[in-house]
C-alpha cells in the first residue's frame, strides 16, 4: 500500500551554495524562491544527528513549473565531511535531468558555467517516460 504523496524538492549539499545556485539560475533559468535559508537549532541537530549544525542556502524553482512546482534545494552546512571521489556507477544520487532543445549547446553552456561532462553525447530510443 502506498501513501498519498506529492514530490516537493531535491536537496543538494554544496561547498559553496551561492556558486551552485547561480549556476542553475544562469544555465537553466531556475528562479530563487525567497527567503534564503539560515537554519539552526536543536531541531536541526536532532534531525541530522550533527552537533551545532547550521545550514545556509536557497530554494530554486525549476523551469517549466508553476510557483508551487518542484524545487531544487541547495544547502551548505557550517561543517562538512570530506567525500571520496564520485563515479557515475556508484549507488546514490546520480543526476538531474533537464529537457533541452539542443543537447550540445546545453552541454557547452554547462561547461562554460563551471560544470562538467561525463562521456560522449549519444542518442538512442529508450521505451517509457523520460
Amino acid at each position: 500500500m502506498s501513501i498519498k504523496a506529492r514530490f516537493v524538492h531535491t536537496n543538494l549539499i554544496a561547498q559553496d551554495w551561492r556558486r551552485v545556485a547561480q549556476f542553475y539560475e544562469r544555465v537553466f533559468g531556475c528562479r530563487r524562491v525567497p527567503p534564503e535559508r539560515k537554519l539552526r537549532g536543536k531541531w536541526l541537530e536532532d534531525g541530522t544527528g550533527i552537533s551545532n549544525a547550521e545550514i545556509h542556502g536557497v530554494h530554486l524553482l525549476l523551469p517549466g513549473y508553476s510557483e508551487e512546482g518542484p524545487r531544487l534545494e541547495i544547502f551548505q552546512y557550517n561543517h562538512e565531511e570530506k567525500r571520496q571521489g564520485t563515479e557515475v556507477n556508484q549507488p546514490g544520487y546520480a543526476h538531474i535531468a533537464f529537457a533541452v532543445e539542443d543537447v550540445e549547446a546545453a552541454r557547452d553552456a554547462v561547461i562554460a558555467a563551471g560544470g562538467g561532462s561525463v562521456g560522449e553525447i549519444v542518442s538512442t530510443d529508450i521505451p517509457g517516460p523520460g
